[in-house]
């Protein structure tokens, strides 16, 4: 029999101290490991993510020019008054850089994201009276770099600017031949932040008329406006070409569990 202490209170016996302590300490070890698992974790998503969003600076080179750009885009309600449009591609361009392929004011807006590489291609309407070139800038920028250009364009409304509009291109023996600077009436300029790049459409009359006053496809494509690009239809051209451009290059992208390709 243990004797009692001066004190009138029983300790606990040495071997359940040694047990709580070890309790105490396996308890310790184990959250230490959960949490370095988590941390692990973390620390490995990061670089798989900036290593899918720098793959995906290549879909330019790896994915086929007709998933891209694929030969026709069918557009159901996308028309003035919801009516359905069908675009025909009728040229790609060669991919190239970016010199020249801007004027001078949207390539410097573009230019802290860098160019990695340009790929274009020019579609018509079912009509063939308008004309649309749209295009992806694969840009050298990471995410940080893209959402910073994004939030650039946002609130300085850079898309918005006449002087910022891209450039047509055109194509000798189509449609599109005539094509040119002059001849641009509607644009748009989407920079994505998922992926390395800027997705841009600008249309034009397909028989070589100018425009003295080109409009933002979003404003073209509002109810009410009596511009020669919103009554021809123009803004939504420009408009619903990139927008089904653009979740084609979405669909490719790494991890992409979307299967959905642009029609």
């Amino acid at each position: 029999m243990r004797p009692v202490p001066a004190d009138g209170h029983a300790r606990p016996p040495l071997r359940t101290i040694a047990a709580v302590a070890c309790l105490v300490l396996g308890t310790g070890l184990l959250g230490g490991v959960g949490t370095g698992i988590w941390f692990t974790d973390d620390a490995d998503a990061k670089p798989a993510a900036e290593a899918e969003f720098d793959t995906s600076r290549q879909l330019w080179h790896n994915v086929p020019v007709d998933s891209l750009f694929p030969r026709t885009l069918k557009g159901d309600g996308a028309g003035p008054g919801g009516a359905d449009r069908t675009w025909t591609r009728v040229a790609v361009a060669p991919d190239t850089d970016c010199r020249n392929a801007f004027d001078a004011l949207l390539g410097k807006a573009l230019a802290p994201a860098g160019c990695h590489r340009l790929v274009r291609a020019t579609y018509a309407d079912e009509t063939s009276s308008s004309v649309t070139t749209v295009g992806i800038v694969f840009t050298k920028a990471d995410e940080d770099g893209m959402r910073k250009l994004r939030d650039r364009f946002a609130a300085d409304k850079l898309g918005e600017r006449t002087d910022l509009m891209p450039r047509a291109y055109p194509a000798r023996g189509t449609v599109a031949a005539d094509f040119a600077d002059p001849q641009r009436a509607s644009w748009t300029v989407s920079v994505l932040t998922d992926a390395p790049a800027v997705v841009y459409a600008v249309s034009g009359f397909a028989d070589g008329r100018t425009v003295s006053e080109p409009q933002p496809a979003a404003d073209a494509t509002a109810r009410g406006q009596t511009s020669a690009a919103a009554q021809a239809g123009l803004g939504h051209d420009a408009q619903s070409i990139a927008a089904r451009v653009e979740r084609g290059l979405r669909a490719e992208l790494p991890g992409s569990k979307d299967p959905e390709k642009a029609s």
